[in-house]
């Protein structure tokens, strides 16, 4: 199985820790957010990986070749792809396309997107076991939080429109009931959604957007429920203040 890395953001929440590292090199329990993020994907069967980079961008590279024992050790290839500028998570996703696709044509295996400064205890091999049995274009993994942007799902736990603070409800397709969950950093991909996104002048875009156009079309992009276990977004001091902290006691295993 396959997976991308999202490490390329300015990581500007984290500084001034980012000021001389990007943020997938900023530690937590003595090992970096990119390691972390690295073995958890080899832990449910990965074996190639993709890892989008821009801020410091020849730290990382760096850190891969010094590292490529514990690389072997996880049996993991990993490949770097190097954005000039940044281009979000759509424009990171379409500029590796290739790592996923065989000459232009899509597999019908899915793959792993996840961000580097997000962890968490979720079942990933679960969600990509229920990406598959739904037959999903896109598995999103969500959970009931409090937050200023909402994705709002159907009673089928399919992606109907969202909200954002200070905005009307948006709904991209007709729901009979709706339930707001904020997203959690971590998708599961078909690679024929990288067949549809779309080309046009900007090179940088967001991905969600890209889910909503594709959920009105009426592909299936899919809610996986977080409930219950332990998740992070790393992306802040005190939220890595909060995840040392929470691996003292024992709740991050």
């Amino acid at each position: 199985m396959k997976a991308m890395v999202l490490a390329a953001g300015l990581g500007t929440r984290l500084r001034p820790l980012t000021n001389e590292r990007p943020k997938a090199l900023v530690t937590l329990g003595g090992r970096t957010l990119l390691e972390i993020a690295l073995r958890r994907l080899a832990g449910v069967g990965v074996t190639e990986v993709i890892v989008n980079a821009h801020h410091f961008a020849a730290q990382i590279e760096q850190f891969l070749a010094a590292n490529t024992a514990m690389l072997d050790e996880l049996g993991l290839r990993v490949e770097l792809s190097m954005e000039r500028e940044l281009l979000d998570t759509g424009g990171g996703l379409k500029q590796a396309a290739h790592f996923f696709l065989l000459d232009g044509e899509k597999s019908a295996e899915p793959f792993l997107v996840h961000n580097v400064d997000v962890i968490s205890s979720l079942d990933l091999a679960a969600m990509v076991r229920a990406h598959r049995e739904r037959g999903a274009l896109v598995t999103l993994a969500v959970q009931r939080r409090a937050g200023s942007r909402q994705l709002l799902f159907d009673e089928a736990g399919l992606l109907c429109g969202r909200h954002t603070a200070g905005h009307p409800e948006e709904l991209v397709r007709m729901a009979v009931t709706t339930q707001q969950m904020a997203f959690c950093g971590i998708h599961v991909l078909s690679p024929a959604v990288l067949l549809r996104l779309q080309s046009d002048d900007a090179a940088a875009f967001p991905i969600i957007p890209t889910y909503l156009r594709l959920a009105a079309e009426g592909a299936a992009v899919a809610a996986y429920s977080a409930e219950g276990c332990y998740w992070r977004d790393l992306g802040t001091i005190d939220a890595l203040r909060q995840a040392e902290d929470d691996l003292r006691r024992g709740v991050i295993v």
